[in-house]
């Protein structure tokens, strides 16, 4: 019996030292905290958001055909409803050029509107379509380019009557995949095993070998189609800058701790934001060489896994359980007034 209680004290002990260490982060805390939480209307798992040519006037998705609209910035959001087959469709993607906007889900679900949102007409695609559209960027008038989740890539330039194969064979299932400014795409395996690149004029994705031993989370592009990698363990990698083949040192942000870093966006060309889980939020204003924990946004208690950055002054961070987080940029400013 005395066995059993020190082996009982031994793991309660292990426990206290482990969640004592977790609280002892030596990353410095950031001088001002710029993200507002904003309330919106919906527990359901929001996924993406995007802005007409008003900055103003914008929409949430996510799951269960949830649809947000947002006429002030982002403060307030009131519920869409659309006239669907099933309720259960879960909206993965959207994206804005001017007046035309796309939202595309699963199962295989694409949506068009041409007058800023306030109608939708559902685009039929083909059942021969490999995967679920999970991605969609608007391009500009009548053109678009949408992205399944087994990476077959399609394009319109008629409003989505026809679309164009950009790719002769899908990459295989993938966990996440980002698009950047020029076209270029880089996907990540479900499993985070490796990843796969593609970029206009090539006909089929080119795989990868992950760089080390830890499971790739999630990977991106800056401005300058610079690459960056989050992967398992906190680690964080930037390529070349000229490049992509080539790799530089990794780097740990926050050594102390073992949260997953889920996602990366750009403020501007030098201050980037990581989010990751149960509200850990770090930001670098020197490219990444040192970072800054912002502490204030841990009484989330969510996942952070999707950080949008639309302008340097308006940025939106997407988390677990309806979770929004809107970036104030009075709030830099007023703590770079107080400083002066």
């Amino acid at each position: 019996m005395q066995s059993i209680v020190k082996s009982w004290q031994r793991i309660i002990a292990c426990l206290i030292v482990v969640v004592l260490c977790i609280g002892c982060s030596k990353v410095p805390s950031t001088s001002f905290n710029p993200w507002e939480i904003i309330t919106v209307p919906t527990n359901e798992k929001l996924l993406d958001i995007a802005f007409t040519q008003d900055s103003q006037h914008g929409f949430l998705v996510g799951s269960n055909a949830t649809l947000l609209e947002t006429q002030d910035g982002g403060k307030n959001w009131q519920p869409l409803s659309l006239a669907l087959d099933d309720s259960r469709y879960r909206f993965d993607s959207v994206s804005f050029s001017g007046k035309e906007g796309w939202i595309v889900g699963e199962p295989s679900l694409l949506l068009h509107t041409t007058d800023e949102g306030r109608s939708w007409s559902r685009i039929p695609l083909s059942e021969k379509l490999p995967g679920n559209p999970i991605s969609v960027h608007a391009l500009e008038t009548n053109s678009a380019e949408m992205a399944t989740d087994v990476g077959a890539i399609y394009k319109t330039t008629d409003g989505g009557k026809n679309w164009k194969a950009q790719v002769e064979a899908a990459v295989g299932v993938v966990r996440n995949m980002q698009r950047s400014a020029d076209g270029k795409y880089v996907a990540v395996s479900a499993k985070g095993s490796f990843y796969s690149t593609w970029e206009p004029g090539q006909n089929a994705w080119v795989p990868h070998n992950r760089i080390s031993s830890r499971r790739v989370e999630n990977m991106g592009f800056n401005d300058n189609g610079q690459l960056w990698l989050l992967a398992r363990g906190g680690q964080i990698q930037f390529s070349e800058p000229n490049n992509a083949e080539e790799w530089q040192e990794a780097l740990y942000p926050e050594l102390s701790t073992s949260w997953g870093l889920l996602d990366l966006a750009y403020r501007t060309p030098e201050e980037l934001w990581i989010g990751g889980g149960s509200g850990n939020l770090l930001r670098s204003t020197d490219g990444g060489k040192t970072w800054e924990k912002d502490r204030d946004v841990e009484q989330v208690a969510a996942n952070l896994y999707k950080i949008v950055f639309l302008s340097p002054d308006q940025g939106f961070i997407i988390g677990d359980r309806g979770v929004l987080l809107k970036y104030n940029a009075r709030a830099e400013k007023t703590a770079s007034e107080k400083a002066a």
